[in-house]
Parts: C-alpha cells; structure tokens; sequence
C-alpha cells in the first residue's frame, strides 16, 4: 500500500522540489480547512452536511493509519490502513505534513493525499487532532482552522460506547485524550472558530455559515473558489 504513496507523492512533488523546505509546503488554491475535536464530537455529521450542500467545493483529505479497519470501513475511503514499517519509512522521508500516535496505532496526512485535492481545483478537508494542529501550523498552509466542541465528556462517553468497537482500556485513553484536546481547543488562539456542537442542526448552521463567509472572502481577493 505505501509503495503507491511513495509513487504518487514523488510524481506530484517532482516539478515543485525546489520550493519546499523540510518544514514547510507551498499550498495552491484555496487555503485547507482543518476541522479538529475529540473522537465522537459530531464531526463526521458536520462534514457529510457540508459535502451534501457543495458536492464541488471540497475533497476530504485520506489519512493513513496503522490500525486494522473496523467493520465497514474501507481502504482508500475512510483510511489508507498500512503495516507500521510502512508508515515510519514514509514519516522517516517527510512524506507526511502530520503524525501522531494513538493507542499504539500511527495517523497521519501525507503531502500527495492534499495536493490531490489541490490539483482538482477544491478546498482539502483536514480531519485532525491537537498535534497535528500544532504541526500544520509550521507550514506555509496556512489553514482554516476550526474546532469541534462537543456538549460534555459524559456524552462523548455515550456516544463512544453506543459504537461498540471500544474496550475499557480503549474508552478510556480516548476519554482521557479527548479531555486534552478540549482543553486545547477552547484556549483562546488555538483556532478560527470553535462550533458549540449541543444541537448538530444549530452547529451546522454556524459551522457552514462561518466557512462560507471565509471562502467568499477569499474569493474577494482573486482565490478561485466554487461554492456549488
């Protein structure tokens, strides 16, 4: 699977290797939304509403993982799963714009999974967490950068065990970890715009109406944009 990764990324960066540093990464087009809040906050709701209304606006950026995938997901669409020596290869030749480990499992975004959806011409939708924040941040992305607060961690416990895909010891490192996350989501700084999500139809509302206003301004300033 990583061979295909290595492949794509060498084609798409060959002809822009001379302006990247081993830090940064020049983007083209719409500036990246990067939408971020514990596991179980509603995001995934937030995002298919937002594809549904402008099915030529966004391309949801893949991530890759070294999880097994869990009933009904499937390779290339919800996660590009790869073995562990695969990934910290790719990672060990800055293949990645961001990684973090949870569990025991690898995530990350590589370059060519947001360059392919720069190459189309639409805003990249980057679904990460607080440490992959903090890293998109050195870049030259130069993100949107949206959180997802959740109504509280009992309802995140709720949701999470109505999944039926956690153990105990799992439960609680995402608990644990989702609490780290609220704690950096909610200081002020850290982000754009934070989505109260207690009720998804009065979340949605905000969350579209705040990006739609962003991608017209952008628009404003000679950005091609296609909000439809």
């Amino acid at each position: 699977m990583i061979s295909f990764l290595f492949i794509v990324n060498r084609a798409l960066s060959s002809s822009t290797a001379a302006t990247l540093t081993s830090k940064k990464m020049s983007a083209a087009g719409p500036r990246p939304l990067v939408l971020c809040g514990p596991s179980g906050s509603g995001k995934s709701t937030l995002l298919k509403r937002l594809f549904a209304d402008f099915p030529n606006t966004f391309g949801f950026s893949i991530s890759h993982t070294t999880r097994k995938p869990r009933q009904g997901e499937e390779h290339a669409v919800h996660y590009y799963f790869v073995e562990r020596p695969e990934m910290e290869a790719a990672i060990a030749g800055n293949e990645f714009i961001e990684t973090a480990e949870f569990s025991g499992n690898l995530y990350g975004t590589s370059k060519a999974a947001v360059r392919e959806i720069q190459a189309q011409g639409r805003v990249c939708i980057l679904d990460i967490e607080q440490k992959g924040v903090e890293q998109i941040r050195q870049t030259d992305l130069n993100p949107i950068l949206i959180f997802n607060n959740p109504p509280s961690i009992e309802e995140l416990e709720r949701r999470l065990r109505l999944r039926g895909s956690e153990t105990e010891e799992s439960l609680r490192k995402r608990l644990n970890a989702a609490q780290v996350e609220l704690d950096y989501g909610l200081t002020a700084g850290n982000f754009h715009k934070i989505i109260n999500n207690v009720d998804i139809d009065v979340a949605y509302q905000e969350f579209r109406d705040f990006v739609v206003q962003e991608l017209t301004e952008q628009a404003n300033q000679g950005v091609t944009v296609s909000l439809n």
